[in-house]
């Protein structure tokens, strides 16, 4: 861990991630198209990862110039998760999650190439103590994150993803050789199925280096505005 450098800095209209959580690719391109230079980073998980053409779907991304976050939170065999990620780097990609063991952590770094980063999943911003305690982890959430994080590192993972409330200890533990992408970002109190949230400027200061933002900006009544909003947030963080 001690021979790793400092991650490189981060553009800052790159640190908001959008999140393209719609059923059709058609849906996904007009939100993209709409939220225009807005937001430069969008993500695809596996609603829209799995509505068709995938590829055709990157390539349209970077034609428009963006960079292209792949959450699939890859967990299977060592072997299976190493493959996946090659293929996942084939598209061009530049982030790919992976939620699984040491093994298959060492798999995704082996194969990832270049250009593709690999983030570990620390855990979901959706589950509690409670949620915890169902799965059958005897162990306090922030450790279990701070955990997961030392070891994503140490693997050689070029980030994590983690709740906003556990980047400050990660960002300390880890001498800032890690990215941290945050979801759960809320710029006002909530009530949907994200437990551990913070807001933007929050996060920012507490070290994120990128922030996923969806709802807030997707059901806006301007989306764009409500984009460039996070961005004045972010950029106001930064300075």
């Amino acid at each position: 861990m001690a021979g790793q450098s400092p991650i490189s800095p981060v553009a800052t209209r790159e640190r908001l991630i959008f999140p393209l959580d719609v059923p059709t690719h058609e849906e996904a391109l007009e939100l993209v198209d709409e939220l225009g230079p807005a937001v430069i980073f969008h993500k695809v998980g596996l609603q829209l990862f799995l509505a068709g053409d995938h590829t055709r779907l990157v390539d349209e991304l970077l034609s428009r110039d963006k960079k292209v976050f792949i959450d699939l939170k890859l967990f299977d065999i060592p072997a299976t998760v190493g493959k996946a990620v090659a293929q996942v780097a084939k598209l061009g990609a530049h982030f790919i999650t992976v939620h699984g063991n040491d093994g298959m952590l060492r798999a995704a770094v082996a194969h990832k190439g270049p250009k593709l980063q690999v983030l570990a999943v620390t855990a979901l911003t959706s589950l509690d103590r409670g949620d915890l305690d169902d799965l059958g982890f005897d162990c306090d959430v922030e450790e279990l994150v701070l955990s997961r994080a030392r070891r994503a590192l140490e693997i050689g993972c070029d980030g994590v993803v983690s709740s906003g409330l556990e980047v400050k200890r990660i960002k300390e533990e880890t001498g800032d050789k890690i990215l941290v992408v945050t979801p759960g970002i809320r710029p006002v109190q909530n009530d949907d199925d994200q437990k551990r949230v913070v807001t933007p400027t929050q996060a920012i200061q507490d070290g994120s280096d990128y922030l996923v933002v969806g709802r807030p900006i997707r059901e806006a009544r301007d989306p764009r505005a409500a984009a460039e909003a996070v961005q004045q947030e972010i950029a106001e963080a930064l300075a």
